[in-house]
């Protein structure tokens, strides 16, 4: 890799979270013109399945690939590293039961609520990573391709 490429995960991680939110609302979208009466139409349940896969993907390799290196590099990141997984772990039992409701035919609105708390949950949680890490990702030192470290995006 060249020099720019490891100065330049800060960009990545905009990068990925921009992707991320394009996805909820492309499955927004999807729920808004795919629901019928009798429960989510089979678009919306691969606009779901879709970004929940790309989310979980992104939150496990973050922890298994990015914090690490970040925890090593800058151990007063710490708690906010922490803070970080524990919303990962949210988020996932969040996306599970959106998957659930898809895959059990729950209606319009109830998928929409499950939309709606994650979509604040992962607003929230990406402006505090952003806030919090940008910085030291400037300078981090990962020689890794991207998405083996922010997923498959």
């Amino acid at each position: 890799m060249d020099a720019d490429r490891l100065i330049a995960w800060d960009e990545e991680l905009r990068r990925a979270h921009i992707r991320l939110r394009a996805a909820l609302d492309a499955t927004r979208s999807a729920l808004d013109h795919d629901s019928d009466t009798h429960g989510v139409a089979s678009d919306l349940a691969l606009f779901c399945i879709g970004f929940c896969s790309a989310l979980d993907g992104h939150h496990l390799s973050e922890d298994r690939a990015l914090f690490p290196v970040l925890r090593e590099e800058h151990p007063e990141l710490g708690d906010v590293i922490d803070k970080l997984m524990q919303d990962h772990s949210m988020l996932a039992h969040l996306l599970g039961g959106l998957r659930a409701a898809v895959e059990s035919g729950e209606n319009a609105e109830t998928i929409e609520r499950h939309l709606d708390g994650i979509g604040a949950i992962m607003e929230s949680h990406f402006r505090y990573e952003e806030r919090e890490i940008l910085t030291p990702l400037r300078a981090l030192h990962l020689d890794r391709p991207v998405p083996s470290v922010l997923g498959p995006l």
